[in-house]
């Protein structure tokens, strides 16, 4: 029998197999989006995606209040802490990875946050044109990550 142990072992590698292999937008490797507060579909600071993310958490965003609110009034709350699932709430001005289709329909609401390519899934792309994702682009790689 597989010990609990090895069975997490073996996830963490791969997601981090996935996540090295991963690229962005601008078909460059994948960069961190965040990681306080910690972001991913996998917790892994990464707008990664998998098979078991239904949501396609693939953009990288930097949340305002009025997006907060229309997620909230569209009936996915982010603000509220659910620390059973390691969400600790947003707040205007934190970067998470956002389903692509949200983004999508907050933009479509003139309500979109803006977005940090070199951290957003290239699969983004499946859902729109880098030249429409590029026009909310809210900043550099060094902005999108937590070095400043």
């Amino acid at each position: 029998m597989i010990s609990k142990a090895l069975i997490v072992l073996l996830i963490t590698f791969i997601n981090i197999t996935l996540v090295m292999a991963s690229n962005n937008v601008l078909g460059n490797k994948l960069q961190l989006c965040s990681s306080d507060p910690l972001t991913g579909f996998d917790r892994s600071g990464y707008c990664n995606t998998g098979p078991n993310d239904r949501g396609k958490h693939t953009v990288c965003s930097q949340v305002t209040q009025k997006f907060l609110e229309y997620s909230k009034a569209r009936g996915n709350d982010l603000m509220t802490p659910h620390p059973d699932a390691k969400f600790p709430g947003l707040k205007d001005g934190d970067k998470w990875c956002l389903c692509v289709s949200r983004w999508i329909e907050a933009k479509d609401a003139g309500l979109a946050p803006p977005v940090f390519l070199e951290s957003s899934h290239e699969n983004v792309l499946d859902s729109i044109s880098l030249e429409e994702f590029r026009k909310y682009s809210g900043g550099s790689k060094a902005e999108s990550s937590d070095e400043l």
